[in-house]
């Protein structure tokens, strides 16, 4: 059983790494602009964070296992339509339905084991569940970057086929496990108003650098705040809401998850802005760029099990105060690493200290958020907790890229006013600067200045997620509570 979990969520962990991998590529195979390649990420992340609440409930309901399986099937077919994407309209649409498939199987995978095992095996199997899946969601990057080098970007999506099928054979012997008192409609609603709020506020953030209207972004933003503030109340009123503020009652519960965000959010980034890095700036080819965080896959493997413990053995505040200030201090070390293309002694130590830090953190995380509701939660509680950590990179991608992109701007044009350019070449690059780094001018000085403003804001990106981490440590402390997590009454 445990298997089945870790392949198919896997499947919606790959897309957060390999995707990433294909951005260059994307720019280069569509002639598109960083906003381009944005939506490519960021469709698939809104669908999947704007819905995995109602995956959740949808599997306590009708069953986990069936709702586990209808998103594997969903997922294998939309990633056959993204490899054969012919523009960057149909690459998006087909995103976005790939992300609901993902919001079907991900709540499903932990929910399965939360219901199978009992609290005391609970932390081993969650830890084997983190540490694995996040071997899958390591080794794919080395796969997908190869297939990206030798053959094409369309492999990426091709990837996840075998494991799908790979999924539904060891499905078939799983038993069936839903919650029996679970009643009322879903709340269809609730999630309209999660995709138009979030969707609203991720455009304007993405396309704010864009030079449209920021009048008319700014009130599309407005637009998804009302949204949001409405779905609140929806939520307290509505007979079967899935969003229950009484699950947050719980102080670990609230913390966690308050946590999560805060921890997600500089992942999300990491992940996205990486790659474009080692690629575009430190020329890496993308198989190496995908081995980059290969340290990560023996931290993981070797320790989430163990990790997995400490929540028995220590409770849940010295872990979530560890962990976060571990990958702090790792997200700076990238932040200082020098653009020299030396694995060894610039990206190598930051990847380390990350990778401890995480590996701490996300194993009690998960058990910490799963032991504070009674196990006819799981599902709910499995998706309030995934969607955190999804709405933190789909927010994370956007915001740092705002900020990534006005920085990158106003560095050019700081270091461009010091060269004596022809004034066609000035307006090419004008007309082209949202692309970054994947910006070909013939004049070595204008590439020397593009590249260093990109470095420049690659940099300011790395150092506000170090905070990010810093704060979500203070949250650890502040917030969860000493002792050994327990599970709440109706377990």
């Amino acid at each position: 059983m445990l298997l089945a979990t870790i392949l198919g969520s896997s499947m919606a962990f790959l897309d957060g790494t390999v995707v990433n991998l294909a951005l260059p590529a994307l720019q280069q195979t569509f002639r598109t602009n960083m906003s381009g390649v944005q939506w490519v990420v960021e469709a698939y992340a809104l669908t999947l964070a704007s819905l995995l609440l109602v995956g959740g409930s949808m599997g306590d309901r009708y069953g986990r296992k069936k709702i586990y399986v209808y998103g594997i099937l969903l997922f294998a077919i939309s990633s056959i339509a993204c490899g054969v994407a012919v523009n960057i309209p149909w690459l998006i649409g087909a995103r976005a339905i790939q992300g609901i498939g993902a919001a079907l199987l991900v709540p499903g995978s932990l929910a399965l084991i939360t219901a199978t095992f009992p609290e005391s095996e609970r932390g081993r199997a969650i830890g084997t569940w983190s540490g694995f899946s996040a071997v899958t969601a390591a080794l794919g990057p080395v796969a997908g970057g190869w297939l990206i080098q030798h053959f094409s970007w369309r492999w990426v999506f091709f990837l996840n086929i075998p494991f799908a099928l790979a999924v539904l054979a060891l499905c078939v012997k799983i038993p069936e496990a839903r919650n029996e008192d679970a009643t009322g409609s879903l709340d269809w609603l609730g999630a309209l108003l999660t995709t138009v709020g979030l969707g609203s506020i991720t455009y304007a953030l993405i396309e704010w650098p864009s030079g449209a209207s920021h009048l008319l972004l700014g009130a599309i933003a407005v637009l998804g705040a009302i949204a949001l503030a409405s779905l609140g109340y929806l939520e307290e009123h509505t007979p079967a809401p899935m969003l229950p503020f009484a699950l947050f009652q719980s102080r670990n519960f609230t913390g966690a998850n308050l946590l999560t965000f805060f921890v997600y959010a500089p992942l999300g980034a990491l992940l996205f802005f990486t790659p474009l890095d080692l690629i575009q700036i430190q020329h890496y080819s993308t198989t190496q760029a995908g081995a980059a965080f290969s340290p990560f896959i023996v931290t993981m493997l070797l320790l989430s099990r163990w990790a997995g413990r400490l929540v028995e053995r220590f409770g849940s505040r010295l872990p979530l105060t560890v962990g976060p200030l571990l990958t702090s201090v790792g997200f700076a070390m990238f932040a200082l690493a020098p653009q020299e293309g030396h694995y060894w002694r610039s990206f190598l130590p930051a990847v380390l200290v990350m990778s401890l830090g995480m590996t701490v953190t996300v194993a009690p995380l998960t058990t910490t958020v799963m032991n504070a509701v009674p196990k006819s939660n799981a599902g709910v509680a499995s998706g309030i907790n995934n969607a955190v950590s999804r709405l933190a990179s789909l927010l994370a991608v956007a915001a740092f890229g705002a900020l990534l992109v006005t920085v990158f701007v106003h560095a050019l044009h700081d270091r461009l006013a010091s060269l004596s350019l022809p004034p066609e070449m000035l307006a090419e690059i004008q007309a082209n600067h949202l692309q970054l780094a994947a910006m070909k001018v013939p004049d070595d000085r204008a590439m020397h200045a593009i590249t260093q403003s990109f470095v420049h804001a690659y940099r300011t990106v790395l150092w506000v997620a170090s905070g990010s981490l810093l704060l979500a440590s203070c949250f650890g402390w502040l917030v969860v509570t000493p002792g050994k997590s327990k599970a709440r009454p109706g377990e």
